[in-house]
Order: C-alpha cells, then sequence, then structure tokens
C-alpha cells in the first residue's frame, strides 16, 4: 500500500561552476547561458522543473554569473522597445523566461562540489523534499523523467535518482550505482553508489545522471560529508550513505531513463544537441535537415 508523503514543490539548480571545458566562450559568460538553438540552455532546465510542477525555483551560483538572475528577471527597456515596434513574437519570447518561475539564489563561495551546492540549498529549502536538476542535462520535454521520479518518491519515500546504462567504457564519467530489482518496471532500488569509478569498479554499467529526488535529510549526511574524489563533497557519497542505513532518511531508488537526453556539458554533445534540437523544430526543422542532408553529402562525397 503507498504511503503519503509531503508535496514536492521547490527545485534546486546548481549553477556555480565555471565551465572551463568551453573556454574562452565562458570567461565572461556563464556556461549556463550559452544558447541551445535560440534559448540558453538553463532556460530549458527550469522548463523542466515547472513542466513536474516545481514552480518554486533555487538556483545557486557564483562570481559572475549574474546574467543569470537578468536573464529570469524583467527587462523593461527591451521589452518597452519591442511593444513599440508592434514585434509581440518577440514580446512573448522575451516575458516568458521571467514568467516561468518564482525564482530565487544564493552563492556557492568556495567551489566545493555539488555536494557542498547542494547543501548551500538548506535554508531554502527547509524540511521538505526537493529536486535537483543539474543544467548540463537537458531532458526532452517529451520525456517527463522528473515527474516520473517524484512519483516514486511520493510513493515510496527517501530519495530518487535518475539512472541511464551507459557502456562500460564510459562509466569513468559518471557516479555509478549497484541496483536491486523492483516490482516497479524502470524503477531499482540503490544498495550502494560510487563516483566515477573506474570501469573494474564500477558496481554496474548504470551511470546516475544530472536529476535527484531528495530527501531533506540529505543536508545532515552532507553537513558530515568528508571531501571524496576531486577533493570535493560529493553528493554522490551521501546518497551512498543513505542507501546503505535507510533509517537515516528513507530508502534510495532509482528510475532508469531509456528517453531523449542531450548533454550540453561536452562541446563535441552541445553541438550535437544543437542539431537535434533544430532539426526537430517545426520553425527550423525542414529546411535545416534538407540542409544538413546536403552538407554531409557533399562531404563524404569529398572524402
Amino acid at each position: 500500500m503507498s504511503q503519503s508523503h509531503p508535496r514536492i514543490s521547490k527545485a534546486v539548480i546548481p549553477a556555480a561552476g565555471l565551465g572551463t571545458r568551453f573556454l574562452p566562450a565562458t570567461k565572461a559568460t556563464p556556461k549556463e547561458m550559452l544558447p541551445v538553438v535560440d534559448k540558453p540552455a538553463i532556460q530549458y532546465v527550469v522548463e523542466e522543473a515547472v513542466a513536474a510542477g516545481l514552480d518554486d525555483v533555487l538556483m545557486v551560483t557564483g562570481r559572475n554569473k549574474r546574467p543569470l538572475e537578468d536573464h529570469f528577471d524583467r527587462n523593461y527597456e527591451l521589452e518597452s522597445a519591442l511593444e513599440k515596434k508592434g514585434d509581440g513574437e518577440r514580446l512573448a519570447k522575451v516575458q516568458e523566461s521571467s514568467d516561468l518561475a518564482t525564482m530565487h539564489y544564493v552563492r556557492q563561495g568556495d567551489p566545493k562540489g555539488l555536494g557542498h551546492a547542494v547543501l548551500c540549498a538548506a535554508p531554502h529549502v527547509g524540511d521538505e523534499p526537493f529536486a535537483v536538476l543539474l543544467g548540463d542535462d537537458l531532458i526532452d520535454p517529451r520525456d517527463p523523467l522528473l515527474q516520473r521520479m517524484i512519483e516514486v518518491q511520493q510513493e515510496h519515500g527517501g530519495s530518487v535518482v535518475a539512472l541511464m546504462e551507459v557502456a562500460p567504457e564510459q562509466i569513468h564519467l559518471y557516479g555509478s550505482a549497484a541496483v536491486e530489482a523492483t516490482t516497479d518496471a524502470g524503477v531499482v532500488r540503490l544498495s550502494g553508489l560510487v563516483e566515477k569509478p573506474s570501469r573494474e569498479e564500477a558496481p554496474s554499467h548504470y551511470a546516475i545522471i544530472g536529476r535527484y529526488v531528495l530527501d531533506p535529510a540529505v543536508f545532515d549526511v552532507l553537513s558530515k560529508t568528508e571531501p571524496g574524489r576531486g577533493g570535493e563533497i560529493q553528493l554522490t557519497d551521501a546518497l551512498q550513505q543513505l542507501a546503505a542505513d535507510a533509517t537515516l532518511g528513507g530508502p534510495v531508488h532509482g528510475v532508469v531513463f531509456q528517453g531523449r537526453r542531450y548533454d550540453t556539458g561536452d562541446r563535441g554533445d552541445y553541438l550535437r544537441a544543437i542539431v537535434r534540437l533544430a532539426c526537430e523544430r517545426e520553425d527550423l526543422g525542414p529546411e535545416f535537415r534538407t540542409w544538413l542532408q546536403r552538407f554531409v553529402t557533399e562531404e563524404m562525397q569529398q572524402r
């Protein structure tokens, strides 16, 4: 019999990273503001949270991240100029980002890792479960992963992570989970987690991707978690403790994701994400696909 757990209404988006893989573009521009077609990557993430019913969004930022706040704020001068031109279409696009959700911001200060960034959200979140969305992972809105994770948390309590099966040679790029089957299709229970293990050390091929629904008990565990891999406080290490001892804050489950995911944290994957999303746009797709097919054909003939 399912249990009733507190409703989830808050989302936390860590956005304090330096974006060094995209230098020099990110020297003065936050990596989260890099455009994916015609919207910054971070807007896709906020839209996903809102679509899952989370309209209270806390962004954990750092230095030089002010453009994030500006993007989700009103720009009266621009709006006035567009209104005077009678450009209602672009005006609606500009206003869309400022009307998405109730936005809050807190600075991480020292870059001590994802676990520390999540811990910075404790005063805002309080004693209720919440979601964490990493800005490098864009989930296609046709595949409502976060909504499914919230449903699992509401049924079982505790925490829920998103999992994706990856090739053995890629597991060192992710956190890896040891899993046990459950009676729910696509849902597993986690018995252990390891941050970026070697291929030989990985407990499975299930990688943790950037979506979490967490019990507030994680804050107490994080406050006592010592720096781990890379000298940072790892969220994976805190979840390992929760998975090993359910009395700390309930069990840890995983939702196995098999949908469409766009990784914008890597330069190559970022470019592929733009191409894929542009191809699927009704306003851009037909013409862009025709050009892309011609371009690829010509490139192949020249090789």
